[in-house]
């Protein structure tokens, strides 16, 4: 069970389905920059009146996956998901706004530690898949700042326009707890990397998710296919070096999440080979 913002408890299933992860165009990402239209077919822009606040990802034809810091301070009714966006401020004839009909916030999200910081979004009503609008089953993507000052963008535009894209690097655990302690800003405590945490950088910084990338996926190709390995959470600024990124554990939830969003019928094989593998590829950090 998860939490709306409410308070209202209530259960909820979710699998992924056969054939999700599957982009239609193929290509490895190097450096970074403009992602291709239709590369990253689950990602989601969630807007609050109108306005870029955070990404997410599509799991099934009526849910998203995002993280729960992103839901915190404004009324339901203010967010829309925009799903088949290439471009914030020049949308295809394919994308699609949907209203959301709930918000189900984790009952453990933690706002000091960022534990279970996870959300998940279920649209007003069952999105038609295309070319540029598909589940995942996913390289850090999203519309965020391109520096942590906001220096390289123009007075009064937030975002990068066209969606981004750019490849990192996951750190072990016991590596981050040493950086934690060296920069503390992102005050964890004293084990400051949870169970249901990943970190990933490059020791040089610069290339990094940043702010209103936060709910973006973090993601593995598997043989052609994408898999959700986890999704934005936090940070201590942008690209800078020796200050890796946090994301959420897709994995920690895998569990819950098989037993909570209903939508998919035939897809419990398909849920436990994904859960395997992230299990496989988590192990070997």
């Amino acid at each position: 069970k998860l939490q709306t913002p409410g308070s209202l408890l209530f259960p909820f299933k979710c699998y992924s389905s056969p054939g999700c992860g599957q982009s239609r165009i193929s290509g490895r990402i190097v450096e970074g920059g403009d992602a291709a239209r239709g590369q990253w077919p689950w990602q989601v822009s969630i807007q609050y009146n109108g306005h870029h606040c955070c990404g997410g990802s599509l799991i099934s034809a009526q849910w998203v996956v995002s993280a729960a810091h992103c839901f915190l301070s404004f009324s339901q009714s203010a967010y829309h998901v925009n799903l088949g966006k290439h471009q914030l401020s020049n949308p295809s004839l394919s994308w699609v706004s949907s209203p959301v009909r709930q918000i189900c916030i984790h009952p453990d999200y933690n706002r000091g530690t960022r534990a279970a910081n996870i959300a998940l979004v279920q649209l007003a009503e069952p999105v038609r898949y295309t070319n540029e609008i598909l589940p995942f089953c996913l390289p850090v993507t999203g519309w965020g700042r391109i520096d942590s000052e906001g220096k390289t963008i123009p007075r009064g535009r937030c975002y990068h326009s066209t969606l981004q894209e750019v490849q990192v690097q996951l750190i072990d655990t016991a590596a981050c707890n040493v950086l934690c302690n060296i920069h503390p800003a992102l005050n964890f405590s004293r084990d400051h990397i949870k169970p249901d945490m990943i970190y990933a950088s490059y020791a040089k910084g610069q290339r990094d998710s940043c702010q209103d990338d936060s709910g973006g996926p973090l993601a593995c190709d598997r043989n052609g296919t994408w898999f959700l390995m986890g999704f934005v959470s936090c940070g201590d600024g942008c690209g800078q070096p020796n200050h890796p990124s946090v994301y959420v554990r897709t994995v920690a939830y895998a569990t819950s999440m098989e037993n909570s969003i209903s939508g998919v019928n035939d897809a419990r094989s398909s849920f436990s080979t994904y859960t395997l593998l992230f299990t496989t590829l988590l192990m070997s950090l």
